[in-house]
């Protein structure tokens, strides 16, 4: 079993450092390289790059990565060893220019030109040999710019001004054979800014040390996971040309890039399918906690007041006077208990006891092809060698499957004709990831092949089977036809309530017009709707998808061939007899599904609405009258203004006001009356159905 050594345990040894227990830090062997043993490719868009080395004793391992992969690197890093232990890994920081130049007198911009770090290092003493030689601290670098005055062309040079025993001196940088610093530890700094500028112009990347304690020789690895591009499968699936072959042969291909950016030579490759949950976080980024600050506080003079003395409150017994602390006693126990708790941090880590120091992992165990809970794994048994920056097409399948020829009709797809497809099933071990699938179709009869189609296949479960469509069955026609409706079957009458039990009904009717010359097995989907039931022959084959029926039919060479798939639901009304109209109570009487009782008591509800009509017309009558009356009334009186009083006119129109008032007052009876007429028939009418139960 392999031992897993926590990189914390790096921690526990700076403890160890802080408590003055002693740690091994002499090598027995120079540090070296790992090798890149085993690559393992998700679909999560990562990939795990495992290296190993053979160690004896105490060792110093370097592993060279990009640095745009470091913060990958720091979260996943892993360190497998037989035996030992692990000490501290470690790497240059983010930004090693800057921590290279933070204590140097000079930033990198002033390498940029021999001017500028003169003029960053003013002050320092230099040696500058030409015609003369003149020793002096810097104190200014100028620019001048010269014509040549029979050219006419232009220049640059820089005077440098030193500061020597005698006073200032002026060279000419452009003239100098040399200029050297006479400090030699500064220009030690300079050769070594230029050495790190260089290594950091060479290439962006980070060498992580790994450390290892132990004895022997064992095997150490180191793995990490890190962005990688995604592995693509593709598939090539060859078909008989004779439909009652019902094999076919499946070749599955991952395709895959190196773009790590290292040759991968003689590695065990694994590809994984699966959906894993990855993320990167900034972890090589340094990061600092915001503090408030917080203000020093001047105390003004405070003038305490004076104390007049206090009494303790009834009841109470005087404080009494603290006794002296013993000091003496209390110090040892303070030291005693800092001395173990520092203690503690060495020897409870468990770094002391060689034993106890890793904690046991299960060693993995990758078979050819194997499905896990959550992914598929296919592992390549022959080394793969590949270099940086190219791609590779490798087997990951090729095996024979079990395949049924059919035509399957989606009508969104193609409103006339289904499409030739294959039912492909997964008999394996092990499921398959999606990709895209190329078919070809090869003669019995010679052996030749032809390209057929494309295709595209989800992920495949083992002992689950696909339909898999790939061209337009051209030689098989589809029509189909749609009718709706209800019907009533169930009503029942409860407290003067119909309630009413209804079907819907959607029926389409597929017409199959089958091949001239093959058999064909069609299968129609049909689209689902939640509520509703699926009524189809018995006898048929029928499955169920996500959103869709699919119904298998037989059709023989030749012949045409009629499918009804019916959609049923069941629906409840409550439907108010009191409310009800002349048309729907003349609809429910004829409804053959409801009870004689039923219809009967829906058929009475006439004779009352008859009663309630015939009371409210003769309403409507008696007040069309009056409405008549008031209306002459209101002429009859403008006549009277334009008529002499003493004419016979006048009084004629005296007469007629007086006989109206008097058939108002019989109207406003026989309207009251007419009003109770209508309540009562009304009423009668809520009665009825009140007492209805059926």
């Amino acid at each position: 079993m392999t031992n897993l050594r926590s990189l914390a345990l790096a921690g526990v040894a700076l403890g160890a450092v802080a408590a003055g227990l002693p740690v091994p830090m002499a090598w027995a062997q120079e540090a070296g390289d790992l090798t890149l043993s085993r690559v393992m490719l998700s679909t999560g868009g990562v990939g795990y790059f495992e290296f190993e080395a053979q160690v004896t004793g105490d060792a110093e391992l370097t592993l060279d990565v990009r640095l745009d992969q470091v913060d990958d690197v720091l979260k996943s890093l892993v360190v497998y060893d037989d035996t030992g232990a692990i000490g501290t890994v470690s790497l240059p920081g983010r930004e090693p220019l800057r921590e290279v130049f933070r204590e140097l007198p000079f930033s990198p911009d002033a390498l940029a030109a021999p001017e500028s770090l003169l003029n960053a290092l003013r002050g320092a003493e230099v040696r500058a040999i030409g015609a003369r030689e003149v020793v002096g601290r810097i104190l200014s670098v100028t620019a001048e710019d010269l014509v040549h005055p029979a050219t006419g062309l232009s220049s640059r040079q820089h005077r440098v001004t030193l500061m020597t025993d005698d006073g200032m001196r002026q060279v000419i940088l452009e003239e100098t054979d040399s200029l050297s610093f006479v400090d030699p530890d500064l220009q030690a700094q300079i050769a070594g800014a230029l050495e790190a500028l260089a290594q950091h112009n060479e290439r962006d990347r980070r060498e992580l040390t790994v450390q290892s304690f132990g004895d022997g020789q064992r095997t150490i690895r180191v793995a990490y996971v890190v962005e990688v591009p995604l592995w693509k499968s593709s598939y090539r699936l060859t078909l008989s040309d004779d439909p009652a072959v019902n094999l076919a042969s499946l070749q599955g291909w991952a395709v895959l890039e190196n773009l790590s950016g290292d040759d991968w030579d003689g590695i065990e490759l694994t590809v994984v399918s699966g959906n894993p949950v990855t993320f990167t976080q900034a972890l090589y980024q340094a990061y600092y906690v915001d503090r408030p600050e917080v203000p020093v506080e001047v105390f003004g003079r405070v003038m305490p007041g004076v104390d007049t003395g206090a009494i303790p409150l009834p009841g109470q017994q005087p404080m009494p006077a603290p006794a002296p602390a013993d000091f003496a006693a209390r110090a040892p126990v303070a030291e005693s208990t800092m001395i173990g708790a520092l203690a503690g941090v060495a020897l409870g880590g468990g770094y002391m006891d060689g034993e106890d120091r890793a904690m046991e992992q299960a060693q993995m165990v990758a078979a050819e092809s194997t499905e896990a809970t959550s992914q598929v794994m296919f592992r390549f048994p022959t080394p793969i060698t590949v270099e940086n920056g190219h791609s590779l097409l490798v087997p990951m399948i090729a095996r024979e499957v079990p395949a049924e020829r059919l035509s399957l009709y989606q009508p969104e797809t193609h409103a006339l004709h289904p499409l030739s497809t294959v039912r492909l099933e997964n008999d394996s071990e092990s499921g398959l990831p999606p990709g895209v699938l190329t078919l070809f179709e090869q003669a019995v009869a010679d052996g030749r092949v032809a390209y057929v189609g494309d295709a595209q296949i989800g992920a495949f479960p083992a002992g689950e089977d696909r339909l898999i469509s790939f061209a337009v069955d051209q030689r098989v026609r589809v029509d189909r036809e749609s009718t709706g409706g209800q019907t009533i079957t169930e009503g029942s009458i409860v407290d003067g309530i119909l309630r009413l039990t209804l079907t819907d009904e959607q029926t389409t009717t597929y017409t199959i017009t089958g091949a001239a010359r093959e058999d064909r097995l069609v299968a129609l989907e049909h689209p689902r709707q939640a509520g509703w039931d699926l009524v189809v022959d018995p006898a048929l084959r029928v499955e169920e998808t996500e959103n869709r029926y699919r119904i298998y039919r037989d059709v023989p060479a030749g012949e045409v061939v009629e499918v009804p798939v019916t959609l049923r639901r069941p629906r409840f009304e409550r439907v108010s007899l009191v409310d009800m109209s002349d048309g729907q109570i003349q609809y429910y009487t004829a409804a053959a599904r409801l009870s004689d009782s039923v219809r009967a008591a829906v058929a009475e509800l006439a004779t009352y609405r008859a009663a309630i009509v015939d009371a409210e017309t003769a309403l409507r009558t008696l007040e069309n009258e009056r409405r008549a009356i008031v209306d002459d009334q209101a002429r009859v009186r403008r006549n009277l203004d334009s008529v002499p009083r003493d004419s016979d006119l006048y009084q004629r129109y005296l007469q007629t006001l007086s006989e109206q008032e008097d058939r108002l007052e019989v109207l406003n009876q026989d309207i009251d009356t007419a009003q109770t007429d209508v309540i009562a028939a009304r009423q009668a009418l809520i009665d009825y159905a009140r007492t209805l139960t059926l």
